[in-house]
């Protein structure tokens, strides 16, 4: 295999950032550690809707759906199967979930495996569809999987949620998975497959025209993006510890949607910062809703203003910058170099 100065220095960059994450827990508290893991997850399922929305052109609203089924699949897979037999309270679980026990990275990869089996059931009649009836379809399968959820309790133990998931989802695991869900989208997108997707985004009645199987690549493109959402629900699932159907609401593919249309649709580079930026500002935006002294007046915390000022600072994005942080543009190290000559 050929190595060139772009390769080479990607993969210097990525060594280097892994080794200081080993390193971080030592330097940065639990909260910080947390935050960083969250990006981490973030990132993953904002790389994964990019691929559906920003360069195929598909408008689905249903990414929570293949997050709930990767985050049950992971907890179901890691689960000790005498916490299972605690747990289930309003059914006993049944077989062979009851006994099925696997390591970490075998549960974080069936997740993936089984959303991307059920983006490939709905895909054959929903992506027929198209624009905003195929967001509609999208949202309806993912309040079909959570009532399916909150119904199945002999599998999912209902609207009790699951609780105790091992926290297997180490800072360094995360940054791993995020890692190979850019490679693999890259090397996706960066080939003839990319450009193929594009020009059914851009226009897909001549793509059909050319000789392209549009529904095909629109297909593979969806199953591509619920196995990577999929693998962000199940390592969601263990950041967390619990899990319950009322987190993987509309709310949720709202958020993921935010952290891809801040960015740039079409920009893996503007995914990554959309993703890091939003988290930050959604967790920092938490102090404005404690009450705040300012030594001769005291204003009173008032809950739900964090969601008000950061509706505003998106509003502000739309508005006076539609296309995102980076557009459809990708952060390479020859823009890096040219900045850097420009400025010497």
């Amino acid at each position: 295999m050929r190595f060139d100065r772009t390769t080479l220095l990607n993969i210097a960059l990525i060594v280097i950032f892994g080794l200081a994450l080993t390193q971080a827990e030592a330097y940065m508290g639990d909260y910080q550690i947390y935050i960083l893991k969250l990006i981490f997850i973030n990132a993953i399922l904002a790389l994964s809707l990019n691929l559906i929305y920003g360069f195929t052109g598909l408008f689905s609203l249903g990414h929570a759906g293949f997050m709930a089924i990767g985050a049950y699949v992971g907890a179901l897979c890691t689960l000790l199967p005498e916490q299972k037999e605690i747990m289930w309270i309003l059914d006993p679980i049944i077989w062979p979930f009851s006994v099925l026990h696997t390591p970490f990275w075998v549960a974080v990869i069936a997740g993936g495996l089984v959303a991307m089996i059920f983006a490939f059931i709905i895909a054959v009649p929903v992506l027929r569809l198209g624009d905003d009836y195929l967001g509609i379809a999208t949202l309806g399968f993912a309040e079909i999987i959570r009532v399916v959820i909150v119904n199945a309790t002999s599998i999912t133990n209902g609207s009790l949620g699951i609780k105790g998931i091992p926290g297997e989802a180490t800072l360094l695991t995360c940054y791993i998975w995020t890692v190979i869900t850019l490679i693999v989208l890259a090397r996706l997108i960066f080939s003839n497959f990319g450009n193929v997707l594009r020009c059914i985004r851009d226009n897909e009645i001549a793509a059909g025209v050319m000789g392209i199987n549009v529904f095909r690549y629109k297909v593979l493109s969806f199953c591509v993006g619920a196995f990577f959402a999929g693998v962000g629900g199940a390592l969601l699932g263990s950041h967390l510890s619990t899990i319950d159907p009322k987190m993987f609401n509309f709310l949720l593919t709202f958020n993921v949607l935010m952290f891809v249309v801040a960015g740039g649709l079409g920009s893996l580079t503007g995914s990554l910062l959309g993703a890091t930026i939003v988290t930050i500002l959604l967790e920092w935006l938490r102090a404005i809703e404690e009450p705040m002294d300012f030594g001769l007046f005291e204003i009173p915390g008032i809950p739900g203003m964090r969601m008000v000022v950061f509706s505003l600072i998106l509003l502000g994005i739309i508005l006076f910058r539609r296309e995102g942080i980076m557009g459809t543009r990708e952060l390479t190290w020859k823009t890096l170099f040219s900045l850097g000559r420009r400025k010497a």
